[in-house]
């Protein structure tokens, strides 16, 4: 008899997610994001600077020079999110993400969100926390289901919590 328990699709998602990470070139955060629908992968993204140009772990980063926390002054950053790069690499293979559920090492940025929420995204599950209130809201406001994965589970065990969002968002 196999003792061993099968991964639930969020788990074997999120999982995914923390290998993609690892293909980060970004100095502060590495963020690995995978779209999916009907439990298939569809496209992939992580951060880092766009094709071609150098990376920051190769030139620097600007937004750590200037001692700019996290989660502000996006423009200043030459790389692309991995969400970002997750619905390019769909729109760029021709792979409808409509109606498809985001997984993401990291709650995604208000940039990020904005454009989770015209691609169709449905769903969110997310690990880490991000500082930014206006990306919860406008998920919540879209009507996008937002999942905290809180980890691989023991048996019996749920490894989501659904998340609260109203009491962090700004008025």
């Amino acid at each position: 008899m196999n003792n061993n328990r099968r991964l639930s699709w969020d788990e074997y998602f999120m999982e995914i997610t923390e290998v993609v990470a690892k293909r980060s070139t970004c100095l502060r955060r590495q963020v690995g994001a995978i779209i999916t629908r009907d439990n298939r992968i569809l496209s992939t993204g992580y951060n880092g600077a766009p094709s071609g140009l150098a990376h920051c772990d190769e030139v620097g980063c600007l937004r750590e020079a200037k001692g700019v926390p996290a989660g502000e002054k996006h423009e200043l950053c030459r790389g692309v999110h991995a969400e970002q790069n997750a619905v390019i690499q769909a729109a760029t293979y021709g792979a409808s993400i409509k109606g498809g559920t985001l997984f993401t090492t990291y709650h995604p940025c208000v940039l990020c969100t904005k454009i989770l929420i015209n691609a169709g995204i449905k769903r969110v599950v997310y690990r880490g926390d991000y500082p930014d209130n206006l990306a919860v809201k406008l998920m919540q406001e879209a009507g996008i289901e937002v999942v905290r994965f809180s980890g691989l589970r023991e048996k019996g065990e749920t490894e989501c919590e659904k998340e609260n969002c109203s009491p962090s968002a700004p008025e």
